[in-house]
């Protein structure tokens, strides 16, 4: 007669679930969750709603298919957001016609330039920010949505990327100061 309200399960109760009981229909309430934030995600690199559509699709295939070697050490939004930003990067990567250097590892950034960095970089008016985004390399791209969109901590950054915080906030001082130089050469009334 009276239908007991069915406990609502964590995403991780859930990967459980999915794993352990096969119950691959659950798959579904991961997808429902978070589907619109992949997409958010996916769409803030491509800039096409069709194929941010697809590697929507693609991602949670991708989630799906390696479900049982999520390993519960971070939450499963992280391993979830870590996949998107990794499969949005390798995709703007793979099919950019402009190639990125990556010189991380030569570029030292003082801590008072790296303020000055920031503020000049959230300085930025919105259509300047969104032009300067789409011209930097995309591994740089993502590191900075990650801190200043998404607000995730050096914490979740550091599941997200597989790295230590230092190569963390290290990654951010250079992506900040790159996209300021690209700004600079880009916008000379700056």
């Amino acid at each position: 007669m009276f239908r007991r309200k069915q406990k609502t399960l964590s995403d991780e109760e859930l990967v459980k679930v999915i794993v352990e009981a096969k119950d691959h229909d659950r798959f579904g309430d991961l997808y429902d969750r978070y589907a619109n934030k992949v997409y958010r995600k996916c769409i803030s690199f491509v800039k096409d709603e069709d194929l941010a559509q697809d590697l929507t699709h693609d991602i949670f295939l991708k989630a799906f298919v390696n479900l049982a070697k999520f390993s519960f050490r971070s939450s499963f939004s992280t391993w979830l957001y870590s996949m998107s930003y990794n499969y949005c990067v390798d995709y703007v990567r793979k099919n950019s016609k402009v190639r990125f250097e990556n010189d991380d590892e030569l570029i030292q950034i003082p801590d008072d330039e790296d303020e000055k960095n920031e503020r000049e970089l959230l300085s930025l008016r919105a259509e300047r920010l969104g032009y300067i985004l789409d011209h930097i390399s995309p591994d740089d791209k993502a590191i900075l949505l990650m801190k200043y969109q998404d607000d995730l901590s050096i914490k979740d950054m550091e599941a997200a990327l597989e790295l230590s915080a230092s190569a963390v906030k290290m990654r951010i001082k250079r992506a900040r100061a790159r996209a300021v130089e690209t700004y600079q050469t880009t916008f000379t009334d700056a």
